[in-house]
């Protein structure tokens, strides 16, 4: 993945062909249309490719690679946490301390039964309102799929090996992308989904990578507000990243 070339990188993205959705309703800000650019599903994507998309503010879900292209609204910004300038604050460290007896491994698949009853659990529990209710295995296994070789699932089960979380991620030449996380819903009090994060800012230095993507923001929407307790982070926009530390 490191190897790849800005020469290649910049053929391979003169040559890509793209497609708009339909617009619908968004899910996120219900007084708009959203629409997303994707690239065509038949385009040969690889690791290297994908990583360049990356910094352009492209995101993968399942099979596919897309970016939110909407007439009358970019509220949609692309955002990612500069890891290596990122310090705890005090309610991280409390959720770190929360966490701390969890035996976390890295797993190959998560096709396993274990694994989708706990997201279904997590879908049917949390996000009811949400277009991925109610949970269907053929929508777990193409949405959390994994894709050219660079995606990790993150298994995390207390002592006595009871699985509480996943988190799936893609490992890009400039950083880790956080595809998604599902965790027990009873286990609320533990902050599952804010130690997920921290864990893979944590891992992303293991591996000397300089970001973790988390997706967009939108400044707007009430369930993306967490997204500025990461500090410093960067915000993707007028066709550059740009640095945040408040």
């Amino acid at each position: 993945m490191r190897g790849v070339s800005e020469n290649t990188a910049v053929t391979d993205l003169s040559e890509l062909r793209f497609f708009q959705t339909a617009e619908h309703s968004c899910g996120y800000l219900p007084a708009q249309q959203a629409s997303n650019v994707f690239i065509d599903p038949g385009q040969n994507i690889d690791a290297g490719l994908y990583s360049v998309l990356s910094e352009f503010g492209f995101r993968r879900s399942g099979d596919h690679i897309y970016r939110p292209h909407c007439a009358h609204c970019q509220a949609c910004i692309p955002y990612r946490i500069i890891v290596d300038e990122f310090f705890p604050n005090r309610s991280q460290k409390r959720c770190l301390k929360k966490n701390q007896s969890l035996k976390i491994q890295l797993v190959d698949r998560i096709d396993g039964d274990e694994y989708y009853a706990l997201y279904e659990r997590y879908i049917n529990e949390r996000h009811s309102d949400g277009d991925m209710h109610p949970a269907s295995r053929e929508q777990y296994d193409g949405f959390l799929s994994s894709e050219w070789g660079v995606t990790r699932y993150i298994a995390m089960r207390d002592p006595d090996g009871t699985l509480v979380s996943v988190a799936v991620c893609d490992v890009l030449r400039n950083g880790l992308s956080a595809m998604y996380s599902f965790f027990e819903p009873a286990e609320e009090q533990r902050s599952l989904g804010v130690f997920n994060i921290l864990y893979q800012i944590h891992w992303a230095r293991e591996l000397g990578l300089p970001f973790l993507y988390l997706g967009y923001w939108i400044a707007d929407c009430r369930k993306m507000r967490y997204k500025q307790d990461y500090r410093p982070y960067q915000l993707f926009t007028g066709n550059q990243w740009r640095t945040f530390h408040e």
